[in-house]
């Protein structure tokens, strides 16, 4: 069941939006859904950069003794705090807040004023927490001090723990901070909750996308001077394209014109206002573009993202592996990441085979043609701009190089 407050802009508005300034910036709007009749939630938002917009999301789970667990919060607007107060008179008031996260940003700047909501919580932080350019302390990132802890290496010694297991990533260095998570297993509802390592792509854009589709016809153009057109085949394939975008920046088949002539072609839009960013649309889509889409769909199963696949995951193989097999002892039957789609029905299995690029082939040593999964296909192609971008961040000392 899906609900969805009053279309008023005050209740989508998001206080802090400066802190991290990309689209929709102060208007976010929220949708709930209902995974597990009277258990388990989503709440769906969205963000991106130049129109491409992924769903970002909180799980919030039912305690058997009464209350709510919520897993990597979302911006606490006065619709997302509503939406969630509704859950409360019904279950119980939000007992637990889990930031799973170490690494990503668009996780941690909502955690302070979304605990500040619901000052009753207690909040949970994944260890080995860091900011930059300053490591500051978790209280002077709008943390709440006497209600924050770090979560400890045994879920048994936290008040949750006869309910969920959960496994901490070996946080990942990475020169200028670190990479890591905590995936948490909802025993009762056999349910793994992750934060960015895995994904699934679905066939159309997610529902709290198709609320406002112009990002999605926005990138359904073929040229600045196509209009913007709401039909169900620009929708789809403005996402096949943003899908494109979100994971591998920039694929083999997406060409760039130069900046005298995007700036030309502008001139001829139809639409050149700001919301349009002024007719510009700097991309020359090849025929085969879709191949490109297909392949990295691969019918809606399991995904490591490339981005994760190629500049941060390979840097410590063993211990992810090392994670992941913690993960696959749990008997869970779906996963709920924190962004694209959600529920995604998967085994344990199934989470072992989206990691198995991690795993070297026989005879050979671990490095980057052992853990490419795609090595010479497509795929591997569609990485070229990742694997420059990681070669320039070891050559400039940022990342560590990959270890034989």
């Amino acid at each position: 069941m899906n609900t969805q407050a009053q279309q008023y802009p005050k209740d989508w508005h998001w206080d802090f939006w400066f802190t991290l300034p990309i689209y929709p910036y102060r208007q976010r709007r929220t949708l709930r859904t209902e995974v597990i009749p009277d258990t388990l939630w989503t709440f769906d938002q969205l963000q991106g950069i130049f129109y491409v917009v992924v769903p970002i999301r909180m799980s919030v789970v039912k305690l058997a003794s009464g209350g709510l667990l919520v897993y990597s919060a979302v911006a606490p607007t006065p619709e997302c705090v509503r939406l969630l107060r509704e859950l409360e008179a019904v279950h119980g008031e939000v007992k637990y807040i889990i930031l799973p996260t170490v690494s990503g940003l668009e996780h941690k700047v909502f955690i302070g004023p979304f605990a500040r909501k619901f000052p009753q919580a207690q909040v949970f932080v994944a260890p080995q927490q860091w900011s930059y350019p300053v490591d500051l302390p978790l209280s002077w990132l709008g943390l709440p001090g006497r209600r924050t802890q770090i979560l400890p290496a045994d879920s048994n010694q936290t008040p949750f723990g006869n309910e969920f297991a959960y496994a901490i990533m070996k946080p990942i260095e990475l020169g200028l901070g670190f990479f890591g998570e905590v995936a948490f297993y909802h025993r009762r509802s056999h349910t793994l909750l992750v934060t960015d390592a895995v994904l699934s792509i679905p066939d159309i854009a997610p529902p709290i996308i198709q609320l406002d589709p112009y990002p999605l016809l926005f990138h359904a153009k073929d040229r600045p001077g196509d209009k913007i057109t709401d039909t169900v085949a620009n929708r789809l394939k403005g996402w096949q394209r943003i899908c494109l975008f979100a994971l591998y920046f920039q694929p083999s088949t997406l060409g760039t014109p130069t900046l005298k002539v995007a700036w030309q072609e502008a001139q001829a839009a139809p639409d050149r206002s700001p919301k349009a960013y002024f007719g510009l649309y700097p991309f020359q889509w090849q025929p085969n573009w879709l191949e490109s889409f297909t392949a990295l769909q691969d019918q809606g199963r399991l995904l490591v993202a490339p981005i994760l696949q190629t500049l941060i995951l390979n840097r410590s193989p063993q211990a992810i592996l090392e994670w992941v097999n913690h993960l696959a002892s749990w008997d869970f039957q779906q996963i709920i990441p924190c962004h694209f789609t959600a529920p995604i029905a998967a085994t344990p299995q199934d989470l072992l085979h989206a990691f198995s690029f991690l795993e070297p082939s026989p005879g050979q040593s671990l490095d980057k043609s052992a853990i490419d999964p795609t090595y010479n296909s497509l795929k591997a192609k569609d990485t070229n701009l990742l694997k420059e971008i990681d070669r320039a961040l070891v050559k400039r000392g940022i990342s560590p190089p990959i270890k034989s």
